[in-house]
């Protein structure tokens, strides 16, 4: 994108029975977000319309077409309007086949603004899996969608929070499921993604660890074969590339070694293993990243919420940071 202009970054609402709404309109009260980008609302006005009310009531709602701004003014709440439910009839912290239609067409629209370059990146709220499912996404969640309307195969769910960041082999899969393919190829591929990801991010450096998957890192056998047979396996490929990758590390000391400073990207084997450590750090300002897309696609690292839905009691951390790195990965284009 042009270096002289803002990045026009699109926010899905998510799920509107959920925080998605209100988290997106909180964000737009942080300064910050206003000097980095452009913010246009993917959703639904009457929905926009009464969280605005409550958190923006000096800023009135401007609808603008085809996800793209041809200006940017502070008084206005930029929203690309798909007019596809009411909030009137949302029952809110309940799981509905309408609002999971709502969040999946806010998610197709945002996409398209961005594969069209009429948007340079996308920040996704929320959704709630069981309401996708009932309208009918098809796929485990939020990223095997996107990655389908991108029509690309391959995507690493990468976890931000802060300086610590964690890549992902396996995502949404049972255990039993995820031990299968735990491969090496799928490991140096990882790898790959999480060198790729480090550059979106701005980083020099490019340090990268991989977790073993028993305990101590297999203590060199004696806990299982996994890290002999596979994961070192795919290290040394990925050195042989000339990527700076180590381990096996035990997957129990390798996320204090980041803190520390010694390593920029975890590469985790599994769902769980990335998730506990990062989730623990920073549960509310977590940003979740799609690595492999040919969009630039940031989220919550958070679900709906629906026990707080509608209470004005939602953190916006998670979303500002993702509108933050959303703008740092845009300009990288």
């Amino acid at each position: 994108m042009p270096m002289n202009r803002k990045p026009r970054i699109g926010i899905t609402l998510g799920d509107v029975a959920g925080i998605g709404p209100e988290v997106a309109l909180k964000a737009l009260l942080d300064p910050a977000v206003e000097r980095q980008c452009v913010p246009v609302i993917i959703g639904e006005e009457s929905t926009v319309a009464h969280y605005a009310s409550r958190l923006l009531p000096r800023r009135r709602v401007h609808p603008v077409a085809e996800a793209a701004s041809p200006g940017h003014d502070p008084t206005c709440i930029h929203l690309l309007d798909l007019k596809n439910i009411r909030f009137s009839e949302i029952e809110l912290g309940r799981v509905s086949k309408e609002c999971g239609r709502a969040s999946l067409d806010y998610i197709r629209a945002g996409v398209s603004g961005c594969l069209d370059r009429r948007l340079d990146a996308l920040v996704t709220g929320p959704i709630h899996k069981e309401a996708a499912q009932l309208a009918g996404i098809g796929v485990p969640g939020h990223t095997e969608y996107l990655a389908g309307l991108c029509r690309v195969s391959e995507v690493r769910m990468l976890l931000v929070v802060d300086h610590l960041r964690a890549i992902h082999v396996t995502t949404h899969l049972a255990l039993r499921q995820a031990l299968e393919r735990i491969r090496a190829p799928r490991i140096l591929e990882t790898i790959r993604f999480g060198r790729l990801a480090l550059q979106q991010l701005g980083l020099r450096r490019s340090r990268i660890a991989v977790a073993g998957l028993n305990p101590h890192a297999g203590e060199g056998g004696l806990f299982g074969t996994e890290e002999a047979d596979e994961v070192l396996p795919a290290i040394e490929a990925a050195r042989a590339e000339g990527l700076d990758a180590e381990g096996p590390i035990s997957p129990d000391t390798v996320f204090h070694r980041m803190n520390r400073g010694e390593f920029d990207l975890v590469v985790a084997l599994y769902h769980d293993q990335g998730h506990i450590p990062l989730k623990l750090m920073g549960f509310d300002s977590g940003v979740n990243i799609t690595i492999g897309l040919p969009i630039v696609r940031t989220s919550v690292d958070h679900g709906t919420a629906f026990d707080i839905a509608g209470r004005l009691k939602a953190n916006p951390a998670s979303m500002v940071k993702a509108i933050h790195l959303a703008c740092t990965m845009a300009k990288s284009q």
